[in-house]
């Protein structure tokens, strides 16, 4: 005999039916995906009306995490969904976004030191306008990135399986879209954001079970990267700037065309972030086996 506890349905117990264990990836994934793509296309198309795409972009970025709290609870039939609680939103941002700039701006000064930058004037006024390209940007792919595929792969994985997979993902999707490098950097550039946000990015999920910090790394990263006037994952033009930095010094070292997200200095800088939160994570054991 079964108690009503026991029911299949999981509306009880806050598990998954079994209809939902086998469907909720790739339902959650596709909705989410459709938003992600939908969200980012739109605040790009208001890149040029400054304080406006500020507005529509953080709009979305929060749009993005009322969908995924609602389908995550319809579909997996999860009672919460604690890696949003909003009791540690203000903290996870605050501490993820002084993690993202710490990291670039170490990135940019070991490019100074090993190699150099030339600094002429940005476009302040467009600058409003990649902020909210950019809060946007880390929202949704937090969500589909960690919130998806890392907290679903790790269920059946373990942790450093599903970290491996999350973070190939995440620098495989940077492959999409318009470039302005050329095949082999982009290749090149995907396989360094593998090593750098990719690793990094999922660390800060496993540290703090939420996504409040990855998203506040992100976010930093983006729009510190793009206030310097560099290039954010091979595309230069697409962003308002601060200043325009132009880097010397090998490519190796500063990224070359992609921008410094494929240099040695900013692989060395979010490796050295993704240690620190990984053997948090450990010690306050966070650490998943398969």
């Amino acid at each position: 005999m079964t108690s009503p506890a026991d029911d299949t349905t999981g509306a009880t117990t806050g598990r998954p039916a079994p209809w939902s264990r086998r469907w909720r990836f790739p339902l959650l994934l596709a909705a989410m995906l459709v938003v992600m793509v939908v969200a980012q296309q739109l605040t790009v198309a208001l890149n040029d009306f400054g304080v406006v795409d500020l507005v529509v972009g953080v709009a979305l970025g929060g749009a993005t995490l009322f969908c995924y709290a609602r389908l995550s609870k319809l579909v997996e039939r999860r009672p919460s969904v604690p890696e949003l609680a909003r009791d540690r939103a203000s903290s996870g941002l605050l501490g993820g976004i002084a993690v993202g700039a710490g990291a670039f701006l170490a990135t940019m000064l070991l490019i100074l030191g090993f190699g150099g930058w030339q600094v002429t004037e940005g476009e302040p006024g467009k600058f409003l306008a990649t902020l909210g390209v950019m809060a946007c940007v880390a929202v949704t792919e937090e969500v589909v990135f960690r919130g998806i595929l890392f907290r679903i792969a790790e269920e059946r994985l373990g942790t450093w399986p599903a970290l491996a997979v999350s973070a190939v993902l995440f620098g495989a999707v940077h492959l999409a879209g318009t470039s302005e490098t050329g095949t082999g950097a982009m290749l090149w550039g995907a396989t360094a954001i593998v090593l750098q946000g990719g690793i990094m990015l999922t660390a800060a999920y496993i540290a703090t079970r939420a996504l409040w910090m990855p998203i506040g790394i992100h976010f930093a990263w983006n729009v510190v990267e793009a206030g310097f006037g560099t290039a954010v994952s091979g595309k230069s033009s697409e962003f308002g700037s601060l200043i325009h930095t132009a880097l010397s010094g090998p490519p190796a070292l500063t990224g070359g065309s992609f921008g410094p997200e494929a240099g040695v200095a900013g692989i060395l800088s979010c490796l050295v972030a993704a240690v620190f939160l990984l053997r948090s994570a450990r010690r306050t054991g966070r650490i998943a086996a398969r």
